[in-house]
Formats: C-alpha cells, sequence, structure tokens
C-alpha cells in the first residue's frame, strides 16, 4: 500500500521535534521510496545539523534489538567510507581492549565500500557471525567481548538499505552505526571519514547522553586516528585531549598511510593473526595508538602514552591472542 506521509522540506535545517517526526516516519515506512530518497539527497547537500544527526540516532535506537550490558562497557567503532582501505584497525582495537580487562560491545558490519569490513575479516579469523549473534550477551558478560552485527539489531534499517543503495551516495544513515550500538554503550571511541564533521558529531552524541567518548578522524580523511600524522580530536564527558593529536603524543613512530594498506577479508585476517602472535610495524602501532584512546575513553588509562603501554602488553604476553580463541571457540 503506498504511503501519504510527506516529508519536511529539508533545505532549510529541521527543528528537533520536526527531525524526530520525519525520521520516525522513515523507518516506520510511513514515507513513500520516492519520498525517502529525495530528502536524504537534499540532506546530504545542504549538510546535516547535529540535531538531525542525534535525532536520526534517537529514532535507530527506539527501534533496535538491544542486548543488556555493563555499564563499564565500551564501543570502537568507525563509520566507514573513508576509501583508504586500510587493514581492519578497529576490530583488532577491540579485541587488545578487551583483552586489557575492558568489555567490548563491537558493533559492526560486512563491507559496504571497502574490501573487508569487520564480520568479514572475523569469520575468516573462525568467528561464526550467527552464533556470536546469538550468544553476543552471554559473551559480554563472560569474556568480556561480542560482536553486535548490525544486521540482527536493526530491523527498521531493512526497508532503508535499498534506498540507500539506489541513492549511490553518503547520507546520514552513513553516520548512525556507532551512534546506535545495540549495548547501549555511553563509552566509546568514535572514528569518523570526515574531519569537518568532529565538531557535529560530538555534538549529537553529547545531545544522546554519552557519558564519555573520543570522536576522531585523521586528516587525510581516516575514520580512525591516524598513525600517518595529525588527527582532529572532539573530546566529550569524562575524557579530555587536545582538539589535534599526532603518533608522537603516546609516544609512537609514523608510519605512512599505505603501510596498512589491506585487501580482501582473507588479507586482513592474516594480517590481524601475525599482529596478534608478536608481528611488529605499522599495523601494530596503528592499533596501540587507537587502542590507548579507547582505554582513555574506558578510564583505565590517564595518558596516550600509558594506554599504549598496557595495549602493548596485552599484545606482548599474547592475551589478545587468546582472548580471540576463546571467543572462535565460545
Amino acid at each position: 500500500m503506498t504511503t501519504t506521509t510527506l516529508l519536511p522540506d529539508p533545505s532549510t535545517p529541521l527543528s528537533r521535534e520536526s527531525a524526530r517526526e520525519a525520521f520516525a516516519d522513515i523507518l516506520d515506512a510511513r514515507a513513500s521510496e520516492d519520498a525517502i530518497a529525495t530528502f536524504l539527497v537534499a540532506l546530504a547537500e545542504r549538510g546535516e545539523t547535529s540535531i538531525e544527526i542525534a535525532e536520526a540516532a534517537r529514532a535507530l535506537r527506539q527501534r533496535m534489538l538491544p542486548i543488556a550490558a555493563s555499564a563499564t562497557a565500551v564501543d570502537v567503532c568507525g563509520t566507514g567510507g573513508d576509501g583508504h582501505h586500510t587493514l581492519n584497525v578497529s576490530t583488532a582495537v577491540a579485541l587488545v581492549v578487551a583483552a586489557c580487562g575492558v568489555p567490548v560491545a563491537k558493533h559492526g558490519n560486512r563491507a559496504a565500500s571497502s574490501k573487508a569490513g569487520a564480520a568479514d575479516t572475523l569469520e575468516v579469523l573462525g568467528l561464526d557471525m550467527d552464533r556470536a549473534g546469538a550468544t553476543a550477551e552471554a559473551s559480554l558478560a563472560e569474556i568480556g567481548i561480542a560482536f553486535l552485527f548490525a544486521a540482527n539489531h536493526h530491523p527498521a534499517m531493512r526497508r532503508i538499505t535499498p534506498i540507500r543503495q539506489r541513492i549511490g551516495r553518503r547520507t546520514i544513515f552513513n553516520l548512525m552505526g556507532p551512534l546506535a550500538n545495540p549495548a547501549g554503550v555511553t563509552r566509546q571511541l568514535i572514528g569518523i571519514a570526515r574531519p569537518d564533521y568532529v565538531p557535529l558529531y560530538a555534538d549529537a552524541l553529547e545531545q544522546l547522553g554519552t557519558q564519555a567518548a573520543l570522536v576522531v578522524s585523521g586528516e587525510e580523511g581516516l575514520d580512525e586516528l591516524s598513525g600517518a600524522g595529525s588527527s582532529i580530536v572532539a573530546s566529550i564527558g569524562t575524557v579530555d585531549l587536545p582538539a589535534r593529536i599526532t603518533p608522537d603524543d603516546a609516544g609512537l613512530p609514523r608510519h605512512p598511510i599505505e603501510s596498512i594498506r589491506g585487501g580482501d577479508a582473507a588479507h586482513n585476517a592474516a594480517a590481524l593473526q601475525r599482529l596478534l602472535h608478536g608481528e611488529t610495524g605499522a599495523y601494530r602501532d596503528a592499533v596501540l595508538l587507537n587502542a590507548a584512546a579507547a582505554l582513555m575513553v574506558a578510564g583505565i588509562a590517564p595518558t596516550l602514552t600509558e594506554g599504549a603501554a598496557q595495549a602493548a602488553e596485552a599484545l606482548d604476553a599474547r592475551r589478545a591472542e587468546a582472548l580471540l580463541a576463546r571467543w572462535i571457540a565460545y
């Protein structure tokens, strides 16, 4: 049946109430597919506001299938879409941070614009996605890590996905993954591929009640802290970093971004296995830098240097490697 609900004109910023109603109509299928496509494109061309980002996330959160989690749980997640096709940094960071004793509810998906998303790489490593989804709540509570496959927790997105594919360009929904974690985490390290969106995204997080978060973007347009040079940072809540940092701030060397260029899921999984088994180099240093930031968000590292040292110890003692093996067998 064709719906007739009209979406607001997005040529000017929407009020909080208008944005809330618009995204409810979109996610509850009260607007036509053509109307949704037109709305999303116009919103992207004008540039989303923090209110619109927050209300889209709030609408998605209200419709997701949640899991229970400790208040100390964190997520390390990027928006993707940076076009650099790097190795799976945030996936490795999740294992390292969890091996440091911090519960990690890793929200993720299969690749959209990259060659290997978190789910693709973990699957090659031996994690059964169906089982990991069914046992996510238990594995988070018992071994300190879970993978929350986005498709399993956001049924409202099933209608939106083909519309996004038809549009074929970035929309506000490309920003939603880190803002709609099914574990309801309030501590996050979030990487976004657009440095100019860092303050907007941080403002949206504050509106959503985040306790502690770092929103980061490598100046190359990388959706994580850059191991090559400077990154833009916004601090929210109980964590605080300067607005621009480099690997030097964590006592780490710099590496060109090409040194962590990834490939398909098999290639990235092999690199992750070598990392966990003790290989040093650019990939390890990128993971240490981002893990250090996540450990600051979790409140167990006072500085990036201390966080990098804790992360290095978790790798060197093979605790991250052992955790992956336990997770696969769970």
